[in-house]
């Protein structure tokens, strides 16, 4: 019998028979390991466990412990909902079904929509395939064979998609009477599918375009074992609590009306106290770090963003208008004017770097159905930068920016993660400018120490990014901050400076921001605080409450005293009963409540009760605006 040797993860040799396959290895490792085993990886592709070994072969057997498992989980169990749909609404058509970052999903056509009792339903048919172990089987077909195969299961969706792949074979999974096109690798049993839930239904237009059918998408996520499904289903409990549209509402905050249209938020003056708040932090903070205060206006000729490159690379995103028989756009983002500015006027080396920086609301073309709340909007402010700057200047621009951020996202507690986005198929620019920009970006973050990913192919049409994703308290990732890289935008605009020897040269622009989205980074800080927001950024940091009548008169002294230092102060004067009062402020979540009884009319003083029920000693009125002023200025 000829053999074959196979290379394992610790670089050990082991020897098998001809035709062996990974399943085939892991039993030849142990009666553990063979059990364990979901699937393999030969020479870093991601197989199923009936594939054939090769001589030379690298492999390693995946496993529950191994990171690859959880997609893989997923995927399978995306195929077991599949099947129990198929079984118990054998009419629906079934289209695609991903896993995705937090779960799976699945696309039905169905003459009716699906209920949540259909999703017990299926659910519960889920279970029973998955304890019946059915084994999960591949084949390989022509293109023409797999269409054929699927017309006769009434399957016209699968033929669309096999033509779309243009290849000469696919393969198809099979598992019990369902059978489904797919590239794999799938688990090789239900059985191994032990912890899944089904989530929630959703409409989507088949291939994501509008003109076509639309179909019911119904959402589930799966784990390895159920304790870990069970944490993800308190987070998720956690996250609804949390959710800053609802909250929004409950504060107060903000509005979305389908009169004014989708995708426009409407700021009520709580709202617009948190982000006037969070504006005058970014100009406080980059007046610090010596940008100048900038503003452009809202429409700039089309011929300009014609020269830019965002009409050929982002018109779809953009609006345009008429004005005088003159085509304008309603600018998507702020570098136009900013390099309008740099331009106005002869520059020398001397005078960069030029920092302009810019609180600019930009409108940008999303389709409704990705619209959420603050989290994704037709209209937001960017707390935009653009730093022009000479190439010997560039890495310590960069690092400026790194810093920047640091220091912000220490401010509001956030752990963040970082990755380079390079060039995208869609861009402008030459090669030499792109490698220059894309060196310029990684050997800044290299020399910051910090972890950092590369993201192939995502960055901005006309230059390489690092993207900044910030952790929230319940794990979740949130793009915020980014850093662009550009030498092809100055190029077209015809930058320059006069460089030390007398001669004209190109400056290098940086496109930036820190919070990015100021109506995202607020529904993040909703969600992330829960709308306990900090004292220094409270729309409302404090609440006078009286406990009868008799304290008004002293009350409204202490009310205009703290309003003319400044502090955000409301009052409540109404003849309730104090705890309803103090229910009331809680439920709105002011971070102090200044109780007034009696006592306090007769000392002086106010009572300060914080909003989780903890009281501080009592204090005279100025005391208590220097305890908040001192809190404020440190940003607690």
């Amino acid at each position: 019998m000829s053999m074959i040797q196979v290379t394992l993860p610790d670089n050990s040799i082991r020897e098998l028979a001809d035709g062996a396959t990974v399943a085939d290895l892991a039993a030849s490792i142990g009666a553990g390991l063979a059990k364990a085993a979901l699937a393999g990886q030969v020479n870093g592709l991601l197989v199923d466990l009936s594939t054939p070994l090769a001589d030379g072969d690298n492999v390693a057997i995946i496993t529950e412990k191994s990171p690859e498992a959880l997609e893989i989980i997923r995927h399978s169990t995306s195929h077991l909902m599949a099947q129990a749909v198929k079984e118990l609404f054998p009419a629906a058509k079934v289209t695609i079904g991903p896993a995705v970052e937090n779960g799976f999903y699945y696309d039905f056509d169905v003459a009716a929509p699906f209920t949540p009792e259909d999703l017990e339903k299926i659910e519960k048919r889920m279970a029973e395939l998955a304890a019946a172990g059915q084994p999960l089987t591949r084949k390989v077909m022509s293109a023409a064979e797999a269409i054929a195969f699927f017309e006769q299961m009434g399957e016209p969706y699968k033929k669309e998609l096999i033509e779309g792949i243009g290849a000469e074979t696919v393969s198809i999974y099979t598992q019990g009477e369902f059978a489904d096109l797919c590239r794999g690798p799938h688990v090789p049993n239900t059985n191994k599918l032990k912890a899944f839930k089904l989530l929630s239904i959703a409409g989507a237009y088949w291939r994501g375009d509008e003109k076509n059918r639309m179909l019911q998408r119904i959402y589930g996520t799966a784990f390895v074992d159920k304790k870990e499904l069970e944490a993800y289903l308190h987070r998720l409990e956690e996250a609804k609590r949390r959710d800053h549209r609802k909250l929004g509402r409950e504060l107060d905050l903000f509005s979305f009306n389908d009169e004014v249209g989708a995708g426009f938020a409407i700021w009520h003056p709580k709202g617009a106290m948190l982000r006037t708040l969070l504006e005058d932090f970014e100009r406080k903070e980059h007046l610090k770090r010596d940008y100048d205060i900038v503003v452009g206006p809202q429409i700039l000729k089309t011929e300009l963003w014609q020269r830019s490159g965002h009409y050929d690379n982002y018109r779809e995103n953009m609006y345009f208008t008429e004005v005088d028989e003159q085509s304008f756009g309603v600018k998507p983002m702020n570098c136009l004017s900013h390099m309008m500015i740099y331009k106005s006027q002869l520059r020398s080396y001397r005078d960069l770097p030029q920092r302009y920086f810019e609180l600019g609301t930009v409108h940008r073309h999303e389709r409704a159905g990705v619209l959420h709340g603050l989290l994704r909007v037709r209209c937001f402010t960017q707390d935009d930068a653009h730093i022009l700057c000479t190439p010997e200047q560039l890495d310590a621009e960069i690092k400026g920016v790194l810093k920047f951020v640091s220091d912000v996202m220490g401010i509001f507690g956030f752990e963040y993660e970082m990755e380079l986005s390079t060039r995208p198929e869609k861009s402008i620019g030459s090669d030499e400018d792109w490698e220059r920009a894309t060196g310029a970006l990684l050997g800044a973050l290299k020399d910051t120490g910090r972890d950092f990913e590369i993201n192939e192919g995502d960055g901005a049409f006309y230059g390489p990014k690092i993207d900044i994703k910030l952790r929230d308290c319940l794990d979740r990732r949130w793009q915020c901050a980014t850093i662009q890289c550009d030498f092809t935008l100055p190029e077209r605009f015809d930058l320059t400076y006069v460089a030390s020897d007398g001669e004209k040269k190109r400056p290098v622009m940086v496109h930036r921001v820190i919070l990015g989205s100021i109506e995202r980074f607020i529904g993040v800080l909703i969600e992330h605080f829960a709308g306990n927001f900090p004292l220094w950024l409270a729309p409302v940091q404090a609440v006078v409450l009286t406990v009868t009548d008799n304290q008004i008169p002293y009350a409204q002294e202490v009310y205009k005293q703290l309003r003319s230092a400044g502090i955000r102060v409301q009052e409540d004067l109404r003849n309730e009963k104090l705890n309803f009062k103090i229910r009331e402020a809680q439920l709105q979540k002011i971070p102090y409540m200044l109780v007034i009884g009696d006592k306090e009319v007769e000392q002086g003083t106010v009572t300060p009760r914080f909003r989780d029920g903890k009281n501080l000693h009592a204090m005279k009125p100025d005391a208590f605006i220097a305890f908040v002023e001192a809190e404020t200025k440190a940003y607690k």
